[in-house]
């Protein structure tokens, strides 16, 4: 399944990453505002996410349907929302456009808002279900199919029984978005004149890459394909095996990496969720923090030790009694002792002598001692 991803981009961002794999959009998002997408490193359902789909009415590809006469049966599409287009699309060029919607399909008959238990069940839509004649995916399939941009998406692998579950990032080797093979949906519900747009995410078989993490992963279809666009096609609006033969596991090349648990709490977002959680990159990997090289650096960076005259100290380079000597070794020592997380020397010494000298009687500030 897929139950987490990330797309942490502006639409502006998203269109010229698709326009560079030759996907044209011809009606784009406002990167901010009430009908932008949200952008999450940690995108749960429920949130609106960035569909790119052809620019069809809302009743879908096709023609319009007719309403039928026929008594207790579910509302007709055209009920479900009307942007004012005809019939004649088919002769139009076909165009394209980045739309938000919420994840979690609700289809157009629905009456009331779900609960967020309810939504959550349409998520994802398995392939072999669209295989089936019939069912609640029948008339999206044919008439409103999309793809779901993203930037990867987390996995969960089971440990011991499932007691212990580790996140991991899956993403693409070459950097590029995925699209998702997703279906959408436009539907009014009673007393709410607003237009609520949904959409699911098509699952299929897992690749020989991920099948130790998980038995299923998302369609996705090759940016800028002929599958792509056979996909998008308003002039397939029955279902056919060709489409079906699209949803397929990924052959390309993919990268999955364990990351953050952190990732696992709805609400929680970070870029760091999408970076291996033992990469040198992860700042919160304390690994890093007590890693050989780095101790090394660390140390070199330490600051030299330098005592001010004026404050009853001598430095380090200026002529020195055996006394001084004795003194300034000390200090130096303390310094290369000292752990990395500890407090610079340089402030220890100093704060050291500003109290001795406020204690000391004025003839005796000239020159004060400091025990190793």
């Amino acid at each position: 399944m897929c139950g987490r991803y990330s797309l942490a981009l502006r639409p502006a961002q998203v269109r010229q990453m698709l326009q560079d794999d030759n996907m044209s959009v011809d009606d784009a998002l406002d990167d901010e505002g009430d009908g932008a997408p949200r952008q999450s490193y940690n995108f749960a359902p429920g949130y609106h996410g960035i569909v790119y789909r052809a620019d069809v009415p809302d009743w879908g590809a096709g023609p319009r349907r007719q309403r039928t006469s026929t008594t207790n049966e579910a509302p007709s599409e055209e009920n479900a929302g009307d942007d004012g287009g005809d019939d004649s699309s088919e002769a139009q060029p076909i165009k394209y456009r980045l739309q938000s919607m919420k994840w979690g399909l609700v289809p157009f008959w629905t009456k009331r808002n779900p609960d967020y238990g309810s939504m959550r069940k349409t998520i994802n839509c398995r392939d072999d279900s669209l295989a089936q004649g019939g069912g609640m995916w029948s008339s999206m399939k044919a008439r409103k199919r999309c793809t779901v941009v993203a930037q990867g998406f987390y996995e969960w692998l089971k440990k011991d029984g499932g007691r212990e579950k580790i996140p991991h990032f899956v993403k693409r080797k070459d950097g590029k978005l995925m699209c998702f093979a997703g279906l959408w949906d436009v539907v009014h519900y009673e007393n709410d004149e607003q237009k609520n747009y949904t959409y699911t995410i098509i699952t299929t078989d897992s690749n020989k890459q991920l099948n130790f993490l998980h038995d299923r992963m998302p369609v996705i279809l090759e940016n800028g394909s002929e599958n792509l666009r056979t996909w998008l096609d308003p002039k397939r609006h029955e279902w056919s095996k060709e489409l079906q033969t699209l949803l397929k596991p990924f052959d390309g090349e993919l990268e999955v990496y364990p990351v953050s648990k952190e990732v696992g709490k709805v609400g929680n977002n970070s870029p760091t969720f999408i970076i291996p959680v033992d990469s040198k990159e992860n700042k919160s990997n304390i690994a890093n923090f007590f890693a050989k090289g780095g101790s090394k650096q660390e140390a070199k960076k330490q600051p030299q030790v330098e005592v001010k005259e004026e404050e009853g100290f001598v430095t380090e380079d200026s002529a020195k009694t055996k006394e001084e000597d004795k003194t300034s070794v000390g200090i130096k020592r303390e310094a290369e002792d000292g752990s990395p997380g500890d407090e610079p020397p340089k402030k220890v010494a100093t704060t050291a002598s500003v109290a001795s000298n406020k204690s000391s009687p004025p003839h005796q500030r000239t020159r004060s001692k400091i025990s190793a």
